[in-house]
């Protein structure tokens, strides 16, 4: 039976997540329930998209991606369900598959009309599930939906590169749950720009001339320990996605904050690279 993944902005405060899986499993007690994040920011389209951007090729093709984010039926906001990259998703038609997706055309989009459909305030219980446990049933998509050509589409800002080739201009694309701020600045691109070249990144006042692999390649363990880098100190690495991070290594963003608190940094705030 397919895996069938959750990211919502529902929190865990709520009964919501659990009567999801309460009614999924009372439909399919044997279903493979994975939750890729309840803590998506209220509403917010982009941080969900970078959150299932990021984890759904994780999962074997067939799986079915519920998306429990700004799912609110309106004429503007119609529910559908997609096959894109031998994947199933069920969301609403508000841009974020379209930020999923920048790089694969869907293969299969239907609007969802279900038999009896009732307009509820809670469409990912009584209509997303529904879907969700037919596809696991190994229905088609043809069986909930008509064909749906209008899908919704929307970009994230992208890098500007400026300065004849010698400065990108980037923005803050997400902050994790250590406060490390994710740029929308891809290793790809600056590799393509840097050419071999010294850069500086520079990000409200701070200023890093070295980008690493990891977050532990900060400290120099040949050095004694009081001179070494590490714990609280400010970094940039490229993560598992390939963005450049802003982080401090090993920080508590709960006690004493995380990069996004120290710099001052939030979502679309610039971030500057300049190559010498």
């Amino acid at each position: 039976m397919p895996i069938i993944t959750l990211t919502t902005d529902f929190g865990l405060k709520d009964h919501y997540v659990g009567a999801i899986k309460g009614h999924i499993y009372s439909e399919l007690p044997g279903a493979t329930l994975v939750d890729i994040s309840h803590q998506v920011s209220p509403f917010h389209i982009q941080e969900c998209a970078y959150l299932l951007k990021n984890a759904y090729r994780a999962f074997p093709e067939g799986s079915i991606h519920i998306v429990g984010v700004d799912s609110e039926k309106t004429s503007e906001n119609t529910h559908l369900a997609l096959l894109v990259d031998g994947h199933f998703f069920i969301t609403a038609d508000n841009g974020v598959i379209s930020l999923i997706t920048d790089e694969v055309t869907p293969d299969k989009v239907v609007e969802i009309q279900l038999p009896n459909a009732i307009s509820s305030p809670f469409p990912v219980l009584d209509v997303f599930v529904k879907v969700a446990c037919h596809l696991a049933r190994g229905g088609t998509l043809e069986v909930i939906g008509k064909p749906f050509a209008g899908l919704r589409s929307i970009r994230e800002n992208a890098p500007t590169v400026t300065n004849n080739g010698n400065t990108i201009l980037g923005t803050v694309l997400y902050i994790d749950n250590y406060g490390n701020v994710v740029t929308n600045i891809h290793k790809n691109l600056f590799e393509a720009y840097r050419k071999g070249r010294a850069f500086t990144l520079e990000a409200r006042n701070k200023k890093l001339n070295e980008i690493h692999k990891k977050y532990s390649d900060i400290v120099n363990y040949d050095l004694d320990k009081p001179q070494r880098r590490g714990a609280g100190d400010l970094m940039a690495l490229f993560n598992s996605a390939g963005y450049i991070e802003l982080a401090i290594y090993k920080s508590n963003p709960n006690t004493v904050g995380g990069a996004a608190t120290l710099l001052g940094l939030d979502y679309r705030d610039t971030v500057l690279i300049n190559f010498t």
